[in-house]
């Protein structure tokens, strides 16, 4: 026989429905060719084979040992393409005990992940999920790798390879929060206002960007004063707890320091800029079913948090 790169792979399937048929005819009924098509294929089984592989006998054409032996091995090779090459399975969440892992932002972890996770374990308790805060010289190589699954709440400013697929997921209003026995701070401020106050800023590390507020304040020609830059929300609620100082940041994770610490909603003069935070994935993963129904997990989890407020 020649080597299998020399032979024609769609010569099995003729082989299995001549074999299984015994028959020219119907066998070249079963695969849609022509008898005449259908024999000129038999002789070319017979010379790569260097064997008659079907043989006259007075019952009629009759498969010789050869033919007999080869023909599960040949249903077996047929059948396992046939699966390569059908589409995945769709994935099952209340079967699959999978782990995934997140790269994700403060944000994420503590505004959206509790709640979703909460949810999640009810109707698929096996699955895990890891979160790994984002660090960006690492971030896009595992994505890569299949290392991390999905990269969630980037800054949307945030520059990225183009081989990456970028979507939306979350477009939030900024607000302030304040000690809740700070009085000098009034419940809506003006721009004046605004850049009087300490403010304690969030340094995103993994951003190549400045911070959105302070570029805004910049086409204003002003800026606001620094008193402590972090690169945690919580410890800068924390801090805006304990001082006379000001925190701007998103309206759901101004909420939850509200809930957990004594702080108060104040409202930032206009034209402050909206948080737009973005879901990223490889395109090397984007048709794995199991992937796609965690990016819709997460999306739809956001969708519905922003409606409920």
């Amino acid at each position: 026989m020649k080597p299998l790169r020399q032979f024609d792979l769609n010569l099995l399937i003729i082989f299995e429905a001549l074999i299984t048929e015994s028959h020219v005819s119907r066998a070249a009924e079963k695969v849609c060719l022509s008898q005449s098509a259908m024999s000129h294929a038999l002789n070319r089984l017979r010379e790569q084979m260097n064997d008659p592989l079907l043989v006259r006998t007075e019952g009629g054409l009759h498969p010789t040992p050869r033919a007999l032996a080869m023909l599960p091995e040949v249903r077996k090779a047929l059948q396992l393409i046939e699966q390569t090459l059908n589409p995945p399975p769709p994935f099952s969440e209340s079967h699959s005990n999978r782990r995934f892992r997140i790269a994700a932002t403060d944000y994420f972890e503590t505004v959206v992940f509790p709640g979703w996770f909460s949810q999640l374990q009810q109707r698929a308790p096996q699955i895990k999920v890891e979160i790994d805060l984002i660090a960006m010289e690492t971030a896009y190589s595992r994505l890569e790798k299949g290392t991390v699954d999905l990269i969630v709440g980037l800054d949307a400013s945030q520059p990225l390879p183009p081989r990456l697929i970028v979507e939306p997921w979350i477009t939030q209003q900024q607000v302030c929060i304040a000690g809740i026995n700070n009085k000098d701070i009034a419940d809506n401020l003006s721009l004046a206002d605004y850049l009087n106050q300490p403010h304690v800023v969030f340094f995103d590390l993994e951003s190549e960007t400045a911070n959105p507020i302070d570029s805004w304040l910049s086409t204003q020609n002003t800026q606001r004063d620094h008193i402590s830059r972090i690169t945690n929300y919580t410890a800068g609620a924390r801090i805006t707890a304990r001082t006379n100082a000001i925190m701007t940041l998103p309206f759901h994770m101004a909420q939850l320091f509200c809930e957990m610490l004594p702080l108060r909603i104040v409202t930032p003069p206009e034209g402050i800029p909206e948080i737009e935070m973005t879901i990223v994935q490889h395109p090397l993963y984007a048709e794995d079913p199991a992937i796609q129904w965690l990016k819709q997990e997460v999306q739809g989890y956001a969708r519905a948090m922003m409606t409920t407020g």
